[in-house]
């Protein structure tokens, strides 16, 4: 019989941490396209940091407005 931990608990939004890679092209929810720069946790969960050809810096997304192209 295997030993669980009941203390171990897993975030959906952790899945997103292994969706999105650095260099992939994606689209945000207005369409816009760029480049995933890092994927990044902090207490709020997981987001990504894209940045786009057209605007100067970078952008935070929460994984549910992005989709890889």
């Amino acid at each position: 019989m295997l030993a669980q931990n009941p203390t171990f608990k897993t975030s959906p939004s952790l899945r997103y941490q292994y969706q999105f890679q650095v260099g992939e092209r994606v689209e945000t929810y207005n369409h816009c396209k760029g480049t995933v720069v890092r994927v990044d946790i902090d207490e709020s969960g997981v987001f990504i940091v894209v940045r786009f050809k057209t605007q100067y810096g970078e952008f935070a997304y929460d994984p549910y407005d992005l989709k890889v192209i």
